[in-house]
């Protein structure tokens, strides 16, 4: 591809996909847990039995029901038309790895990272048998299917998080027998509000669910998780949707569709923050992928304000036993008019009544987790550790490199996340040319696009792994970039 010879440095893909042939997945299934749990599998993806929450369980029967019933049951829009059609030959590179690999090159991509299309929901089913029997088998299937296909492939396994012990277990299994090295974590736990539950039948306790977002107030403590990933030298990244919990159109599924990843990684990312996971875990690299990075932009400078006005030292701007009260109704007599000065003594027992409510001293430094002794720290705890996926086509990948914008000049670890597969790429071979138009158009650099399509890239893989590339075709570009020391990795 002439485009990519003029690029002097690799392209890798972050975020790559492929689609499963379910019935050989089945096989794997019922290795791991008979033909019943691949009955029951295949029955919940019927009726969506087991499902927590309601507007999911809905989704799922959504074409069996009236348009009268699902307005009662607010049940959203499922994804319609997700992967090629008449684009035939893309539909059947999905499929089948060897073609892909074969592909590679005219898509301009050295090496791709590839994430799943129903393998995405595995993670996330409620009943932990099935859960951990479909992660299982998923993992089983991809390392097979993507192993001789490794110089350029490499699939991203599936790790179930509703409890600590389960994710250790996979991640173990995953790396260690398998040999896989890119980990796709569930990002959320949906979970049964506890005193509801206590109370209610099951099909009223569906609609009363809290997400958990595995770092501030879990319902566990997950940084055994996270120390295993930092063990077993891989990075956790998150692909989980927020379908269902936040998105809820009964008759528009681009609606639904729209801004879903962005807002689950929202969740995620700043949870990781004001947990203090990144503090503790200084070397941990995390990934919230197919959601640009327009948010994490905006979440950074909101970090930065929001400390400014509310650490330790500056919220006591706001405390209630700061009130100079004497001063205040002086202030009050001279400035209220007639109607307000009537309800001085009003006002004034109002304002002592804020003292019988003070919070807990111990409570006020909400970024206590997080370390923060000045701003620069904030930038320090999210930059190097936090990536962000963005389809090639995104103008907001702009957001990353702006360093006009972003807080103290920071540049944010966009990747390229080319979503092969997929309905956002009518055709494969225009991955690397969609996003070289956001160099040609000026909205980003050529420098920008070499840290989106490769730098950074190397510093989320390799950087928790330093063999992560041992033996593909980028080996020796990604060893260069290693050793250098300046802007180039």
């Amino acid at each position: 591809m002439e485009l990519h010879g003029q690029l002097g440095h690799p392209v890798i893909d972050s975020d790559g996909h492929f689609a499963e042939i379910m019935p050989v997945y089945f096989d794997y299934l019922k290795e791991v847990g008979g033909a019943r749990l691949v009955q029951r599998y295949q029955k919940e993806l019927a009726s969506s039995t087991e499902c927590m929450i309601a507007n999911m369980h809905s989704m799922y029967r959504w074409h069996r029901m009236s348009p009268e019933a699902r307005r009662a049951d607010v049940a959203p829009r499922p994804p319609f038309y997700g992967s090629p059609a008449r684009n035939t030959l893309d539909r059947a590179t999905a499929m089948l790895p060897r073609l892909m690999h074969e592909r590679l090159d005219e898509m301009g991509l050295d090496f791709t990272v590839l994430y799943p299309g129903m393998g995405l929901f595995a993670p996330h089913h409620d009943d932990e048998e099935l859960r951990r029997a479909a992660c299982r088998a998923f993992n089983m299937y991809v390392a097979d299917q993507f192993r001789d296909y490794a110089d350029r492939m490499t699939p991203a396994a599936a790790i179930p998080m509703h409890q600590p012990g389960e994710a250790i277990k996979e991640l173990e299994f995953a790396v260690k027998t398998l040999g896989l090295k890119a980990m796709m974590l569930a990002g959320h736990v949906v979970r049964p509000i506890p005193s509801v539950a206590r109370k209610a039948p099951v099909e009223i306790s569906r609609y009363a669910y809290w997400v958990d977002n595995l770092a501030l107030d879990s319902a566990y403590d997950y940084d055994a998780v996270w120390a295993k990933c930092v063990e077993l030298k891989v990075a956790a990244t998150f692909h989980s949707s927020s379908y269902g919990w936040a998105h809820r159109s009964t008759g528009n599924y681009q609606y639904n569709q729209l801004g879903n990843f962005a807002e689950t990684g929202h969740v995620t990312c700043k949870a990781l923050f004001f947990g203090g996971v990144t503090r503790r875990f200084p070397a941990l690299r995390f990934a919230f992928l197919e959601c640009g990075a327009a948010w994490a932009s905006a979440l950074l400078s909101d970090l930065v304000g929001r400390w400014g006005k509310r650490n330790r030292q500056a919220i006591e701007n706001y405390n209630p036993v700061n009130v100079d009260r004497k001063m205040l109704a002086e202030l009050y007599r001279q400035h209220a008019d007639q109607r307000a000065l009537e309800k001085l003594n009003e006002v004034m027992r109002a304002e002592e009544r804020l003292l019988e409510n003070l919070e807990d001293p111990k409570t006020l430094d909400e970024f206590e987790r997080c370390g923060i002794k000045r701003p620069e720290d904030i930038v320090d705890l999210f930059v190097p550790r936090f990536f962000f996926g963005c389809e090639g086509d995104d103008p907001t990948i702009g957001c990353a490199f702006n360093q006009g914008l972003n807080a103290f000049g920071a540049r944010l670890g966009a990747l390229l996340s080319s979503d092969i597969s997929h309905w956002d790429v009518p055709d494969m071979k225009d991955v690397l040319h969609e996003g070289h138009e956001l160099v040609e158009r000026g909205t980003i650099s050529a420098e920008d696009f070499r840290d989106f399509a490769f730098n950074n890239p190397v510093k989320l893989w390799a950087g928790m792994n330093s063999d992560f590339f041992k033996g593909t075709t980028v080996e020796t570009a990604v060893e260069k970039c290693l050793r250098s020391s300046g802007s180039n990795c």
